[in-house]
């Protein structure tokens, strides 16, 4: 069994770290430098709140001891309620991502698989992620069905 524990705030750095694989891989044009020393408070902040709706869960490095080796975070979101979801609480996925060195070890699906039960616990009754062509596999194998929602963003 792999060993997947929530992130803590002393994880910072290395989920931001994994972050920015994440976005190397599907932005690989986008440069992204200069914004980890200002989400860190907030990041910190966060995973400190237990209680709170945003969650990491992360497996170790196995070969470099402080390293992480994968990282899943989530939120869940409040909409209103509906037919079949009347407490409305939506889970959203984001930041999916292992260290290129530790891939095809099973760490992703394990963390996912972790995300989805705090989820459950949290009365989300459905979960909502946006895949890479790469990772759509892995969520298909989890349950995971395409919709055809159009999904439009307003960036402020």
């Amino acid at each position: 069994m792999i060993p997947v524990r929530r992130a803590l705030p002393q994880d910072a750095e290395e989920v931001l770290r994994l972050r920015q694989v994440m976005i190397d891989a599907l932005f690989p044009a986008d440069p992204t430098v200069g914004w980890h020393e200002q989400s860190l408070p907030t990041l910190r902040a966060e995973l400190a709140d237990e209680d709170g709706d945003f969650a990491a869960f992360v497996v170790d490095h196995p070969e470099r001891p402080g390293a992480l080796a994968s990282l899943v975070a989530g939120t869940i979101d409040y909409r209103i309620g509906r037919a079949g979801d009347p407490r409305g609480r939506v889970g959203f996925v984001f930041s999916v991502a292992t260290d290129p060195g530790a891939r095809r070890r099973g760490y992703a699906r394990a963390c996912m698989t972790t995300l989805l039960e705090w989820f459950r616990e949290r009365g989300a009754r459905r979960v909502q992620l946006t895949a890479s062509a790469e990772a759509a596999p892995l969520y298909v194998s989890l349950g995971f069905r395409p919709k055809p929602d159009p999904l439009l963003e307003l960036t402020l």
